[in-house]
């Protein structure tokens, strides 16, 4: 054969004999690197899951190819180079239940009936550690979110919900993200959630416009203390924030303090979170002022229970959601609040 003109049209089936012969059907090639197949396999068995029609076998339709982008895109953000930019779309990811009103009438709860808050007495060491949220749709959502891990979660809330987590420095194994439509809805989340009885306190630097948790602190007669935020200004020697910190109470968690990380441009520590935590006390920290992916915000360290932050959808129509992070560790979510009596 050697040294013979090779007839063209054998050549040609050759060739894409060759190029045929290795399955597509495992395989997500881009620029010449490929992405492991059994990662592609578990995206289809994941998706399969989700109800929809995915084969095991044959060429992956580009319909199949987008969800798997996706899922890996989600879930190995190291092979985000092989996929097409995120496509995180936050229209159906908030909790969509409708947002009940403040209280208009004095003596009246500004979510509904709850259970009667019961103190604990606490020891002089701090015990933050799987305190009991109250009674209410904040505890169910976390309730369902940790009996049954990624049973509720989609290819959407996964991107979302990595890419607020790697904005906040935090892991999805100690950290629950939920996401409400406003900033409103996701602090009446909390305000409702807490366990404020007479005896504990709430102290908070947040704005009277926004802060709906004080409702809810004051309704379960905790005293409420309005902080300026010259309070937050490391820089004052002996501050009052310290000493408040520091205040004698015969209950364990002291209550919980609300702050934000930045105001018109200044950036706060988040050495007030350790400190907090080492008096016995729970934070609500409100990062909705910095950009998730832009402002660097690293929490690994300090952990609050509670943090506020925004997410941008540009998916679809330009809007954005609030986020809601909840510290496991803090919170005891194992029993149901409709279990509760």
């Amino acid at each position: 054969m050697e040294g013979k003109p090779q007839n063209p049209h054998l050549a040609s089936i050759s060739k894409s004999a060759t190029e045929n012969s290795r399955p597509s059907s495992m395989i997500v090639k881009k620029a010449h690197t490929v992405i492991p197949a059994h990662i592609v396999a578990e995206a289809i068995s994941k998706l399969q899951g989700e109800g929809l029609d995915l084969r095991w076998s044959g060429p992956i339709t580009p319909t199949e190819m987008q969800y798997v982008e996706q899922y890996v895109l989600a879930k190995y953000p190291q092979y985000a180079s092989l996929v097409e930019g995120e496509m995180i779309d936050l229209s159906s990811l908030c909790i969509n239940e409708e947002s009940s009103e403040l209280a208009d009438e004095k003596g009246k709860s500004p979510r509904g009936n709850f259970r009667e808050s019961k103190p604990s007495f606490g020891s002089n060491l701090p015990d933050l550690d799987m305190t009991q949220l109250e009674p209410s749709r904040l505890l169910d959502i976390l309730t369902k979110k940790s009996s049954f891990p990624g049973s509720f979660i989609s290819i959407p809330e996964i991107q979302a919900r990595n890419k607020v987590l790697k904005h906040c420095g935090l892991s999805d194994n100690e950290y629950l993200v939920l996401f409400t439509p406003n900033y409103k809805d996701a602090m009446m989340l909390v305000g409702e959630s807490y366990p404020f009885f007479r005896g504990n306190i709430y102290m908070s630097i947040l704005g009277e416009e926004i802060d709906c948790v004080r409702e809810f602190a004051s309704y379960k007669e905790a005293k409420v203390i309005l902080a300026p935020e010259s309070w937050l200004d490391l820089r004052i020697k002996g501050s009052q924030l310290s000493q408040y910190f520091r205040r004698k109470c015969k209950h364990s968690p002291k209550g919980l303090f609300s702050y934000p990380v930045e105001v018109n441009g200044t950036r706060y520590s988040t050495h007030w979170i350790s400190e907090a935590h080492r008096n016995s006390w729970h934070v609500l920290l409100d990062a909705t002022a910095l950009v998730a992916g832009k402002d660097r915000l690293n929490l690994a360290l300090h952990q609050p229970d509670f943090v506020l932050c925004s997410l941008e959808n540009t998916h679809a129509h330009p809007s954005s959601i609030t986020c809601l992070l909840v510290r496991k560790k803090s919170f005891d979510t194992t029993t149901a609040s409709s279990q509760v009596e």
